[in-house]
């Protein structure tokens, strides 16, 4: 089981994106890296077509590692370390290891 999955709400704890927060839309696991939306935004030269005639330069987000990316939890309303507990009927759930509170 994964620690951070796609549609969770993130905080950049490390870079140049340093205290952004952003919902994971894409989770690569085998380069270790996340898409997170509004982070690590980069210009992008878009050429002249018929739907955008003039062409020059979009933002688009490019992948962060995993390492950099903290869930937040909706009652510390901050970065925390996620762990995992097991229900009696076997069920596996992420937990805040600050508070708790289910993830």
């Amino acid at each position: 089981m994964q620690k951070l999955r796609r549609d969770d709400q993130v905080a950049v704890m490390a870079g140049k994106d340093r205290g952004k927060a952003g919902k994971i839309l894409r989770v690569f696991p085998a380069q270790g890296r996340a898409l997170v939306e509004g982070v690590n935004l980069v210009k992008k030269h878009v050429r002249p077509t018929q739907d955008n005639p003039k062409g020059g330069f979009a933002s688009c987000e490019r992948p962060v590692a995993l390492a950099t990316l903290q869930r937040v939890c909706p009652r510390c309303r901050r970065g925390v370390r996620v762990g995992f507990t097991r229900a009696a009927d076997g069920t596996v759930s992420r937990v805040c290891k600050r508070c708790g509170e289910a993830l």
